[in-house]
């Protein structure tokens, strides 16, 4: 079993995200589309009620180093959140990597997507080798201690997840592909439908009342309710107008009365008699 990793040193004697590479030579490269597409749509719909986004760090295949003992060692997790962390404001402040002596703060919830190369280590089923980093289960549970781990296999459609109960994860019951975080007052499910142009089944984020919304969601309920607003104040303005019309009407009728009374006046006067003392 891995050691318990001992009190961090002073953050100056350490290398930071600057010192460490955020790709080796070897590895497989950028992720898939699959992997790029999935990653956009948990991080533009992973909005907590009860965290501004400067309190929260959304990444996805970043490095992430988590031991200061070994400074190279790192795991790369298809996508991660870290609470109390902001994301860069600036350009020259983004990210290389994510350091966690750096930091200070371990991830929240890390999702892995399952490919079949990389299942055994995603699960927990690969034995560390003798002098090798620790696998990611490892990391995750055993020396981050993140409370959440979420593996998505889109090729069996199987959402599986983890929470850390004392020191050890325990599988998340999933009715319906989805379950709740009290703490982000949001819940984590499968959601059919299309994003980017790409149909399919994607992990999504939910909230008390719906599928939290993408910008372009967004963009199009504003213009639904411009739209309707829009119809609204047009309907409004036919019925002032239909009430101005019926007003007018009985204007007119009104005056038409009035002419006719007078005229019946004039000749009765013309006869000599008056009109405004008849019994």
């Amino acid at each position: 079993m891995y050691q318990p990793i001992p009190p961090r040193p002073p953050q100056e004697t350490m290398p930071t995200m600057y010192d460490l590479p955020s790709e080796l030579v070897g590895e497989s490269g950028l992720p898939d589309e699959f992997h790029c597409i999935q990653a956009d749509l948990l991080s533009e719909t992973c909005q907590p009620p009860n965290y501004s986004s400067e309190e929260i760090l959304v990444a996805s295949d970043l490095n992430l180093y988590y031991d200061p003992r070994h400074t190279l060692w790192y795991k790369r997790p298809d996508w991660y959140m870290v609470l109390g962390v902001p994301s860069a404001s600036q350009q020259q402040d983004l990210r290389l990597s994510y350091v966690v002596w750096q930091e200070g703060v371990d991830p929240f919830l890390i999702v892995e997507l399952l490919s079949p190369g990389t299942e055994q280590d995603d699960l927990g089923k690969r034995l560390r080798e003798v002098n090798q980093p620790p696998t990611k289960w490892e990391v995750y549970e055993e020396i981050l201690r993140v409370p959440y781990y979420v593996v998505y296999d889109r090729y069996e459609n199987n959402l599986r997840a983890f929470r850390l109960i004392g020191t050890r994860y325990e599988a998340i019951s999933l009715p319906e592909n989805r379950f709740w975080l009290d703490e982000l007052e949001l819940g984590l499910g499968l959601w059919q439908g299309s994003y980017q142009q790409t149909t399919g089944l994607w992990l999504r984020w939910y909230n008390a009342a719906d599928w939290v919304s993408t910008r372009k969601e967004q963009a199009q309920q504003e213009r639904q309710r411009a739209e309707q607003e829009r119809q609204q104040a047009e309907q409004e303005r036919q019925r002032a107008e239909q009430e101005y019309q019926r007003a007018e009407q009985e204007y007119q009728r009104a005056e038409r009365e009035y002419q006719r009374a007078e005229r019946l006046s004039e000749y009765l006067r013309s006869q000599g008699i008056d009109p405004d003392n008849l019994s």
